[in-house]
């Protein structure tokens, strides 16, 4: 067994490819983490996988850590070695105005994958989604981290109105807010550039953009408005070209030299 399963996970490559599953639980070497029951359901049932096969477990405090599937119908995983150490990360935030069912899945899908470190949803004026669900979000945001292969969780904030957002705000923190329609905005990549190195903040507002009494109150902020480009946009297509600028631009895209 032990052979075998060194001939499984031997190289970097082959560990890449492992299945790869966020636990609620402590990670350490030779721990026996118990999985829940969709989980077990995934690996044993959906992928065939048995005792003795790998599995990649995060919790999104203790690195990542190669396991192996013990015996039985929902037995846990036994943790074997650590494969990467937690990063301190500090990715921009988002904050959005919650949209329907499926465009909101897409933007904390597309936002995890893009580094976001923060999903905070706002009401404003004109948001069509007055139900924001931290709790409904959450799934969504632990499978877009178990396939892009990020080690952390954002967090993601209860929804708060305008005004509650212009007083919580932290200082330090740089705001964008997407514009549209607007002859004032800067262009989006050379504004971005001009602040990197900082902590940033995106606020793409709702389909029919953002009312006037949300930008008085914004105001407040001092905030950067920026243009996305000459066509109007979706708002969650807005969130991930936003988010993409900045990755690209100023973010943690480019290879720097260590």
């Amino acid at each position: 067994m032990e052979t075998e399963r060194k001939d499984r996970t031997s190289g970097r490559g082959r560990v890449c490819t492992l299945p790869r599953v966020f636990v609620d639980a402590s990670l350490s070497e030779g721990q026996p983490v118990r999985l829940d029951p969709p989980q077990a359901h995934y690996l044993r049932n959906v992928l065939r996988l048995g005792e003795g096969d790998p599995v990649r477990l995060f919790n999104g405090l203790d690195g990542e850590w190669l396991a192996e599937l013990e015996g039985g119908r929902n037995g846990p995983a036994r943790v074997l070695e650590a494969l990467r150490p937690q990063a301190v990360t500090d990715g921009p935030w988002l904050v959005f105005a919650p949209l329907k069912k499926d465009a909101t899945d897409y933007l904390i899908q597309k936002s995890v994958e893009l580094g976001c470190s923060r999903l905070q949803p706002v009401h404003t004026r004109r948001t069509q989604g007055r139900s924001a669900r931290p709790d409904r979000y959450r799934p969504q945001a632990v499978e877009a981290a178990e396939q892009c292969e990020r080690l952390d969780l954002p967090v993601i904030g209860s929804a708060l109105s305008i005004e509650e957002l212009v007083r919580a705000w932290p200082a330090g923190r740089t705001l964008f807010v997407a514009l549209e329609r607007d002859d004032t905005t800067l262009d989006a990549l050379p504004a971005l550039q001009a602040h990197a190195g900082e902590k940033v903040a995106f606020l793409i507002g709702p389909e029919g953009g953002l009312a006037p009494e949300d930008l008085e109150i914004l105001s407040g902020l001092n905030p950067v408005y920026i243009s996305l480009g000459p066509r109007i946009l979706r708002a969650e297509t807005a969130c991930v070209a936003a988010l993409a600028l900045w990755q690209a631009s100023a973010g943690d895209w480019p290879r720097r030299a260590v």
